[in-house]
């Protein structure tokens, strides 16, 4: 299955879900991440905070969602999106009509004070890993 996880800046929430499903369900599942507006770079917690946990951060980029709806970019079997922006935003058509899920989560970028953002993130990430495997369990 093809999952592309979807949030307006692709700098956190999405890049954290892209890390996750492809860490755990390599080989089953491919997981990719993009924004509507892309902010250009990863945020710098979340890349700390994957990679305190263990996950490769190597190759996750801050990307446009204009990747995914081009003739011959990756057929999606699901498009997931993370942030209320990206649920209410008009998405691109994508090629096979891939199924759509909202997870709405806050942003954990939007906290200014860095103890509190940094736990933020270690929330969010134990958030997603949760929603991921639930959502796998009941995909079949």
């Amino acid at each position: 299955m093809n999952v592309l996880f979807l949030c307006t800046g692709n700098s956190a929430r999405s890049l954290i879900a892209e890390a996750l499903l492809n860490a755990r369900y390599r080989g089953i599942h491919r997981a990719f991440s993009a924004g509507s507006r892309p902010a250009g770079e990863p945020h710098p917690v979340a890349i700390r905070t994957l990679e305190r946990r263990g996950y490769v951060t190597a190759n996750l980029r801050s990307k446009s969602w204009d990747e995914f709806s081009v003739e011959g970019a990756v057929l999606l079997d699901v498009v997931i999106t993370l942030c209320d922006s990206a649920a209410a935003e008009e998405c691109p058509l994508w090629a096979g009509d891939p199924r759509t899920v909202h997870w709405g989560l806050a942003d954990p970028a939007a906290i200014d004070d860095f103890d509190k953002c940094r736990q933020a993130f270690e929330s969010t990430l134990a958030t997603i890993e949760q929603r991921i495997a639930d959502f796998l369990r009941d995909s079949g």
